[in-house]
């Protein structure tokens, strides 16, 4: 059996399918299984070892009808039998009606006319319960897995090297990653904690733990970011992973995750790493698995990150 996924988002929102994609190798054990995914979102199958191809598509361009046409023929190409899209354009159940996939499986809207097998939509929950909601459209009734990923070895050994270069490698550490990303800011999502605030935090760490290193993330948007947190804490240490892969590792490594709804949140829950994450805009109960002690999330009151008090997230570390 040939399937299709058609998975719109980032790369939380893939690391967020990966436990559907979980249960479709696990009902359709010899099926091949390709996805379509944004191009910056294509770095999370690096991690994920259900997924045989990944073919690309930017969703939320201004796609015309070339654009269309051009992802019809790579589909046909494929001759697949069934297919699972997480968007919910009309468009694209047209695209898959037309390619002629038997078995297409979609949500239920008011638009949803080309799917065979609609499922309702339920927002009000953990996205990845959602997101596997649309296997009912395959009367696949199992519980939702736990998110998790797959790391290759070389991930592992650069892991292991760069704890070594940071001198943390028999000390443990807590990463901090404090969300800068320009594109949410454009889109009117202030995910990025100030840094004002992190100092305060980084104070009292520092003052009643100051034997444990404090690692920042530094991601492609972070360096400004991580220059205003270096003032004044010259010991803090950085890394800089070159992929999702390396990243994982780095995450799985530490004693602590402290960081905002982001990509990295996302796969420290799947490596299990105790987490502490910081919610403005969106909702910690809908991007955080349900009752887990490992997984805090703390809500702005407001909806604006910066009204989370360094004393709540001081609370919650101190309690774990």
């Amino acid at each position: 059996m040939r399937i299709l996924a058609l998975v719109p988002g980032g790369i939380g929102d893939q690391i967020l399918f990966f436990p559907t994609l979980e249960d479709l190798k696990q009902k359709y054990p010899t099926s091949t299984i390709h996805v379509i995914v944004e191009p910056r979102a294509k770095s999370a199958y690096r991690v994920c070892p259900y997924v045989n191809e990944v073919l690309l598509f930017d969703f939320k361009d201004r796609n015309g009808l070339a654009d269309y046409l051009n992802l019809l023929g790579v589909i046909r190409d494929r001759e697949y039998d069934l297919a699972v899209s997480l968007g919910r354009r009309w468009t694209v159940g047209l695209l898959l009606w037309l390619n002629g996939i038997p078995v297409r499986v979609g949500y239920k809207t008011n638009t949803s006319w080309f799917l065979t097998n609609p499922v309702p939509l339920k927002t009000e929950q953990y996205a990845a319960y959602m997101y596997h909601d649309l296997l009912q459209g395959l009367d696949i009734q199992t519980p939702c897995p736990p998110l998790k990923v797959t790391l290759p070895k070389e991930d592992i050994d650069w892991a292991e090297a760069e704890q070594k270069r940071l001198d943390i490698k028999d000390t443990g550490y807590i990463m901090i990653h404090g969300g800068s990303s320009k594109l949410a800011i454009v889109k009117g999502i202030d995910k990025i904690y100030p840094v004002s605030q992190w100092q305060k935090i980084l104070d009292e760490i520092q003052q009643k733990q100051p034997n444990i290193p404090i690692v920042l993330l530094q991601g492609p948007e972070d360096a400004e970011w991580v220059k205003m947190m270096m003032e004044g804490y010259p010991n803090l240490k950085v890394t800089k992973p070159s992929d999702v892969g390396k990243l994982a590792a780095m995450i799985a490594g530490a004693n602590l995750m402290l960081c905002t709804d982001s990509a990295p949140m996302h796969l420290s829950v799947s490596v299990g790493t105790y987490t502490i994450a910081l919610f403005g805009p969106t909702q910690a109960e809908k991007l955080l698995p349900p009752d887990q002690d490992r997984y805090i999330g703390i809500q702005s009151p407001s909806g604006n990150i910066a009204d989370i008090k360094p004393e709540t997230i001081l609370q919650a570390m101190w309690r774990g």
